[in-house]
């Protein structure tokens, strides 16, 4: 083997028929990363470059910074370590920690490439290098780095980690919402790597992220049946397949999936001897939406006293209080028990931002209206007006924090004995929620609302009206549960047997666990034995 410093060297095991060098971890995936670091750096930098596929971020900065401690000199260990600084789908970024990765290989970006010993490697290093120092502003940065793994990308067409890396470049530069000709053009690049290498985990990953909404998640079905099994030891890559599993409301898949993450995520917990703070509570606030769907009322109310708990071990966390709220929300909203436990709990409004206080603001007003207690509900509708009207032009969240504010205002028009007034209302908050970019997981607005619009126009006798607005429901949240159930009332009602039928059906399906009270729904009289 050759050893130069100027040389490509390797070492994990060699492609069969090939002197390709291959990274395997059966547990993470598998790729092919040629580099110039030292032998004994190997293992450590290619499983970093293997977490870092799957969004681990923290377990890919420990191993990549296992790498660089063994060899100093190993530029491209800094490279991976600085990009665990980087989360494009999520669009947040520790500058300054990747800044100061970079600078304790060189303090300059001259220096630093100066120090990387092979073309391509400089490459890698100079397009990280316009991730974090092209300029102040992210967004800029996002835009020139996408640029840059472009041309890396096509300088290094064999190269399929450059493809991937480009593929989530170009999902992190769609700043204003999700922009389907960029998702499309960054599942192009990906399906490539793909189907060069069906165990290469960034390419299942950002298939997934490419695919998930309603429309295209069908496409992304393949990819998400196989991502899991790539990575198993990843508890987001355990998790992601649900993304595709709920865009195409298939509850028994999203269940499992972030059971599955939520156990390994804890396992992780427990082997690392980390801190509350490091569960996943993102695979549960899905795991308890999901329970909700499958009408698992009583499971769904576990993981609420599971989070209600952790809020305390984690000293009131904004992070566990925000995903309290929305799992609070959830649930009494989709059970519609008012009276409930989960309809009790309080929660902390400091530090939830302003989606997380509308969404607890919200369903604290719902509570109230259905309690009877309209001046509560108000009190309430005047807290969202107040983040409204605070809020910046443009602020992420603000468009369902807006919806969320009429919902809330047209149960009161309700209650006034003003339902034409609430019906109109509605009607302007639906146009509202389908003109905005689709986001995936558990919906917000926590009420769709064509959703509640369904049900104010069954209520007031108008089935047909009804039932076109529970069809809107689900075309952007499909097989959600009270969406069917509306449906299928409102067919029922309006002579559609054939889509009662159908709805009624679909929804049985949903619920074929569910808790006894709840599957005693679909034999109820409830719309003048229409349900029979």
């Amino acid at each position: 083997m050759i050893t130069s410093r100027n040389s490509l060297i390797f070492f994990l095991a060699f492609c069969a028929g090939s002197l390709q060098v291959c990274a395997q971890a059966p547990e993470l995936g598998e790729t092919e990363f040629l580099n110039s670091g030292s032998a004994d750096a190997q293992e450590s930098f290619l499983r970093g470059l293997l977490l870092l596929h799957s969004f681990e971020y923290e377990d890919a900065r420990e191993a990549f910074g296992k790498a660089r401690h063994i060899d100093p000199d190993f530029a491209m260990a800094y490279w991976g370590e600085a990009m665990s600084h980087n989360h494009p789908i999520w669009f947040t970024q520790n500058t300054k920690a990747a800044r100061g990765v970079l600078e304790a290989l060189a303090p300059t970006r001259e220096k630093r490439l100066a120090r990387t010993p092979t073309a391509r490697e400089r490459d890698y290093l100079n397009a990280v290098d316009v991730l974090f120092f092209a300029d102040e502003d992210k967004e800029s940065r996002d835009l020139a780095y996408q640029e840059v793994m472009q041309e890396l990308h096509a300088a290094y067409p064999d190269d399929l980690d450059a493809a991937a890396f480009y593929a989530l470049s170009i999902l992190g530069s769609s700043h204003g919402g999700r922009d389907y000709g960029l998702f499309m053009k960054a599942a192009a690049v990906a399906e490539e790597v793909f189907a060069r290498n069906p165990r290469h985990p960034g390419a299942a990953h950002y298939l997934i992220h490419s695919y998930d909404d309603p429309v295209h998640a069908p496409v992304g079905l393949r990819a998400a049946r196989v991502y899991a099994g790539i990575a198993p030891a990843a508890a987001h890559a355990l998790h992601m397949p649900s993304h595709i599993f709920m865009a195409m409301g298939m509850w028994d898949e999203v269940v499992s999936s972030n059971e599955d993450s939520w156990q390994a995520a804890d396992e992780r917990v427990e082997r690392k001897n980390l801190g509350v703070n490091q569960r996943s509570f993102h695979a549960l606030r899905w795991l308890s939406y999901g329970y909700l769907q499958q009408g698992r009322y009583d499971a769904a109310m576990e993981t609420l006293r599971i989070i209600e708990n952790d809020v305390m071990r984690t000293n009131q966390s904004a992070r566990t209080r925000r995903t309290h709220a929305e799992m609070r929300a959830s649930y009494v909203i989709d059970t519609e028990r008012w009276d409930s436990e989960a309809a009790d709990m309080a929660i902390d409004h400091d530090g939830l931002g302003l989606e997380g206080t509308a969404i607890n603001l919200f369903a604290m007003g719902v509570i109230a209206v259905k309690r009877g207690d309209p001046e509560s509900a108000r009190q309430h509708l005047a807290g969202i007006l107040d983040l409204v009207s605070g809020a910046k032009p443009g602020q992420s969240g603000l468009e369902a924090v807006t919806v969320m504010q009429h919902e809330l205002k047209a149960l009161l028009l309700v209650d006034e004995g003003r339902p034409e007034d609430a019906v109109t209302l509605l009607r302007k908050a639906a146009a509202m929620e389908e003109a905005m970019a689709f986001d995936a997981g558990p919906p917000v607005p926590i009420k769709p609302s064509y959703e509640l619009l369904g049900e104010m126009l069954l209520d007031a006798g108008y089935a047909a009206e009804a039932q076109e607005a529970f069809a809107q429901a689900l075309a952007r949240a499909p097989k959600r549960a009270r969406s069917l159930l509306g449906l299928a009332r409102s067919a029922a009602l309006a002579g559609d047997d054939v889509t009662a039928g159908r709805a009624r059906a679909t929804l049985r399906q949903a619920w074929h666990r569910a808790d006894a009270e709840v599957a005693a729904v679909l034999n109820a009289d409830t719309s003048a034995g229409a349900m029979q």
